[in-house]
């Protein structure tokens, strides 16, 4: 599998370009900003972009939507419930696959209400939904910091230590990390009831 993490704009936004090297087909994760950056690593690699996803729908995340989709032609997958236009609705549990990938979509709320993740063999996506070192705010309008307790305790923290994580922003100490030195080092997974996590998010 190709992946190529690319920091784009000024508010350290990560967009991704993913690529099955056999068939020579990829995707794009949260284009916004950069995108000359981002076509280069398209054809630098010979890929067709088949897919955008979307981890959520704020606006620092879709801004470039609609220039790659026109210069790709590719589909705009997001969640059922985001606001923002797309091609393909997409709910939770649910596999798109591209040449050999297949990407799992797990439904995150709690950050916004539309938030994913995307698993992709042993790498996940986390959108604004998990930071390295930190999580997405749930003081937004459509934050909801009992639905991120339940996104973390639930699904994320259900899955194996190796699992890397790739966040929607340069905000920790690394640019990549895993979900087992997250569970050791990350404030916002740590055990505690959903009202002691209500009340640390509250903070």
């Amino acid at each position: 599998m190709l992946l190529f993490q690319l920091l784009v704009g000024n508010l350290k936004n990560f967009t991704y370009v993913i690529g099955d090297e056999n068939e020579k087909v990829g995707v794009i994760i949260d284009p916004s900003w950069d995108l000359d950056k981002v076509m280069s690593t398209v054809r630098r690699n010979n890929l067709e972009i088949r897919y955008i996803f979307n981890t959520h729908s704020h606006w620092d995340h879709t801004i470039g939507n609609k220039e790659i989709a026109n210069r790709t032609g590719a589909k705009i997958i997001a969640h059922e419930c985001a606001p923002t236009h797309k091609d393909i609705s997409a709910k939770d549990d649910d596999v798109i696959e591209v040449g050999n990938l297949k990407l799992r979509i797990f439904h995150t709320p709690g950050h916004c209400p539309d938030s994913i993740c995307l698993m992709v063999d042993e790498n996940l996506f986390t959108g604004d939904t998990l930071f390295v070192g930190a999580c997405g705010r749930t003081d937004l309008p459509g934050g909801n910091p009992a639905q991120l307790y339940d996104s973390f305790f639930e699904k994320i923290l259900k899955l194996d230590d190796h699992t890397k994580i790739y966040a929607g922003h340069d905000y920790g100490p690394r640019i990549k990390s895993t979900l087992g030195y997250e569970k050791k080092h990350n404030n916002s997974l740590q055990p505690r009831s959903k009202e002691e996590f209500i009340a640390v998010m509250g903070r």
